[in-house]
């Protein structure tokens, strides 16, 4: 088989690689991303390890390259990606990469501290300015001088206690959320001898480390004593006040307010410098940054490669072991030898045998990448398990359609699912960050493939948006009926519900050439038979479905070579399944093949047949389908049961059997063993096929004992599990026609609350143009929310329920793990 129905072949190499060459050979090597690494150094500690040295130097330019990333952030400016592909560099360019770094680096921090500085320069200037600007007048000898004059007499001493009594003042800013705080803590210590003018800037100033506009206070406390003035320096640098020298003369103040205008031009010109050398300095980043980033990535991740080979004794080569696929070695080897020809010494790769099982690789392209998600969602198969995936392509999809079928819906979907598709290529739907459209996006094809077949199913229901559409003829003639009959007037004005008989001649011409018959959509009883169409489809579109399983599980034990399990598993529960639910899908088709409409009234009941298989009896009243039915019946209900033992002894039977032959002493066994341990793809057989033979796995140096009730146990439980199994998993598949009839409901429900009462509403053709408009959108938006995202996103679950339990349980383990090879792919 391919790659795409069963995992290619990975074997384990080893490398050679000479230690002048090993960087650039490991450097191709994630290129191509064809070789996973294994860990040689597991028991060395990371700090102990060859190259630890660097990736550490990788690691610190890394920091660097994130203060210059934030820093080009910080500007508003957006990194460029990187152009064409860039390879790993060689060891010599990272010094030079780490030199640049950080004289860039170093510039930044240089120029970025300088404009900080002489922004919080130019901001103090500002702030100066307006304070000395904002035209605060205060009297100079405010009412407490007053009232002291009035208490002292008219003549003072000479030498007394106000001879040197003097106002002085204190000017400043404060941000606004202080003003009101500062304002009343300095009436309450200063107990009112103080007066205060506080005024808001008529213009915002820039902050000096936000860069955002902001509003600021500016104050002017006058007030007389040392003490009070050591009052008011302590609170207003409490509350980080910005306070200036204030000059009393209106001529000093004008002198000094000019001296500070002249100065914050000159600063302002020395700061638009900087930031035009900031600018620059910025370019420079923005063009050199994204290639190096990538480069030291690639280059950190060969180093984390070559950390884990190991040394040979002459300190001459690394050796390296990895997975990789058969098919991919003569590239492999080629390419390491064009890497290490300038060593003048060729790399050497090959294969080494295995006892550990090895990972699994599948190919996929981006149409079968979201159904192998699905599959890997379950599980990632073991190694060369037969794989799902290709199965799935069909028939997920069209379980989905079973219970979403509709023309219309479907169409909406295959629509939108064609526009992705259409539009993959685009970067700008590649690159969005949404993470729902990036699932609806990585799904494109599943939808597309979900819509097309629910358009199928639609036309097999004879729905669109709920409505039945005439293709073809009716199959049912009302005129044979109203001839043949005789009914009257008087007849058809008292019985509003008339019956179509099939039995009278010429009312049932035949079978609608596709689907559904759109005369059912007018019918009373048109869900009692769409009910019974229905849950019949499931039954055998269900077993069908296992049948599928099972029959997909002779592969892997060919595969393998478990020819045992052939006779000991598969064999009976193929039988098991068909002779118990096989049968009931085959008296369902038989009935249809076999009871025509004249015969109807008097046909048998199938689930009362059903029953009576089990219980070995027979109801005189329903009748028997064929000669000789209740012997077949009892016949496969014995047959069915007598497989139960053979599932449930035969292999532990034979394991025992096996194992003990192989502990018989052979003159050959020195030869078997050798042959054993060169021989992986032998000694994998037994290993890797199931958890009852993992006695024999060859993962193990020593032979294990071999426990007769551990397998027994596991194989108990292997036939519980399915006989139980094939009775709840066909029920399990009624959901097909419960969700089919919920999602006809709906769509009848929606019609009827929302069109039909907007058809209705105006019989004008002005009065209903206008009333079909928000009728109709209202109508869109509802079919949209609850029909395809709630009914769809149901639809879907359920189909991937019955694929993982019903499905593939039947065949697929999904115990392996993927093969993860060493790529620079997510770091371009």
């Amino acid at each position: 088989m391919g790659s795409m129905f069963r995992g290619e072949e990975v074997v384990l190499v080893q490398f050679f690689l000479p230690t002048s060459a090993a960087y650039s050979c490991v450097s191709q090597l994630g290129e191509l991303g064809l070789a996973e690494f294994r860990d040689l150094n597991a028991s060395v500690s990371a700090f102990q390890r060859r190259f630890v040295g660097d990736v550490r130097r990788c690691e610190e330019l890394e920091k660097t390259f994130t203060f210059l990333q934030e820093e080009v952030r910080r500007a508003g400016l957006v990194l460029p990606p990187p152009e064409g592909r860039l390879l790993a560099p060689p060891p010599r360019d990272l010094l030079r990469i780490q030199e640049e770094t950080d004289r860039l680096a170093r510039e930044l921090r240089d120029v970025r501290g300088n404009q900080q500085s002489l922004r919080a320069q130019l901001h103090q200037l500002q702030l100066h300015s307006a304070v000395l600007g904002q035209g605060h007048h205060l009297p100079l000898a405010a009412a407490p001088m007053d009232g002291l004059l009035e208490r002292s007499p008219l003549l003072q001493p000479p030498g007394g206690p106000h001879q040197d009594l003097r106002v002085n003042f204190v000017a400043g800013a404060v941000k606004p959320t202080k003003a009101a705080a500062l304002e009343r803590l300095l009436w309450r210590a200063c107990r009112g001898f103080l007066i205060a003018s506080f005024r808001e800037t008529e213009q915002q100033l820039e902050d000096p480390v936000t860069g955002e506009p902001a509003t600021w206070m500016t104050f002017l406390i006058s007030y007389w004593g040392e003490q009070i003035g050591q009052k008011i320096r302590k609170i207003t640098d409490c509350f980080h006040c910005h306070v200036f020298p204030f000059v009393e003369q209106e001529e000093g103040r004008l002198g000094t307010l000019q001296q500070l205008q002249q100065q914050s031009l000159e600063l302002q010109e020395v700061l638009g410098e900087t930031e035009r050398f900031l600018s620059q300095v910025l370019g420079r980043v923005q063009q050199l940054l994204p290639p190096w980033q990538v480069q030291i990535r690639k280059m950190k991740a060969v180093y984390l490669v070559l950390n884990q080979c190991s040394v040979s004794a002459t300190h001459k080569c690394l050796i390296a072991e990895g997975w990789c696929a058969s098919s991919d070695l003569p590239t492999l080897q080629q390419v390491l030898q064009d890497s290490s020809s300038e060593a003048g010494v060729s790399a050497v790769v090959h294969r080494i045998p295995c006892r550990d099982m090895p990972p699994t690789l599948i190919r996929t392209n981006r149409f079968t990448a979201g159904f192998q998600g699905i599959v890997d969602a379950y599980g990632v198969g073991r190694y060369q398990e037969v794989n799902p995936a290709p199965y799935t392509i069909i028939t997920f999809p069209f379980l989905f359609a079973v219970m979403f079928g509709d023309v219309g819906h479907g169409l909406l979907m295959f629509l939108f699912a064609l526009a992705m598709v259409l539009a993959e290529n685009r970067p700008a739907v590649k690159a969005a960050q949404n993470e729902i459209w990036q699932t609806f996006f990585s799904g494109r094809y599943l939808l597309l493939l979900m819509g097309l077949f629910s358009i199928y199913t639609g036309f097999i229901y004879n729905e669109c948006f709920s409505r039945a559409t005439t293709i073809f003829p009716s199959g049912w003639s009302v005129a044979a009926m109203a001839t043949q009959s005789g009914w009257s007037d008087a007849f058809l004005a008292e019985h509003p519900l008339l019956t179509l008989d099939p039995a009278v001649s010429g009312v049932f011409l035949g079978p609608y050439p596709f689907g559904i018959d759109p005369v059912w959509s007018l019918a009373v009883n048109h869900l009692s038979f769409l009910n019974s169409f229905k849950m019949k489809m499931s039954i055998i579109l269900g077993v069908t479905h296992m049948t599928f399983g099972v029959v997909l599980g002779v592969f892997n034990h060919v595969h393998f070579g478990q020819w045992h399990r052939l006779l000991l598993e598969t064999l009976p529960e193929l039988i098991f399944l068909l002779g118990l639910f096989g049968y009931l899908v085959f008296l369902v088709i038989y009935k249809w093949l076999c009871c025509s409409a004249s015969s109807a009234a008097t046909a048998p009941s199938l689930l009362i047949h059903f029953i009576n298989m089990f219980l070995f009896s027979h109801s005189p009243t329903n009748r028997s389908l064929f000669p000789g039915q209740e012997v077949v019946q009892s016949a496969l209900v014995v047959l069915a049961l007598a497989t139960v033992p053979v599932l449930l002894l035969g292999t532990p039977l034979f394991l025992r059997w096996q194992h003990r032959r192989s502990l018989r002493p052979t003159g050959r066994q020195p030869e078997e063993d050798k042959s054993g341990i060169l021989d992986s793809s032998d000694a994998s057989v037994a290993g890797w096929g199931s958890d009852e033979e993992k006695v024999g796995c060859p993962g193990d140096r020593e032979e294990a004992e071999f426990v007769l009730s551990e397998v027994l146990m596991h194989q108990a439980i292997h036939t519980i599990e399915f006989c139980l199994g094939c009775i709840s998993n066909t029920a399990s598949y009624l959901r097909l026609w419960a969700l089919s009839l919920a999602h006809a409901q709906l769509s009848e429900v929606l019609w009827a609350m929302v069109m039909r009462v907007g058809l209705r509403m105006g019989h004008e053709l002005g009065v209903a143009a206008v009333v079909l408009v928000p009728i109709f959108a209202a109508f869109a938006g509802l079919t949209v929310a609850i029909l395809l995202v709630m009914e769809g996103l149901s639809a879907f679950l359920h189909a991937l329920r019955l694929h993982w339990v019903e499905f593939q349980n039947k065949f697929y383990l999904g115990s392996g793990y993927k093969l993860s090879p060493f790529t620079f792919a997510e770091e371009d």
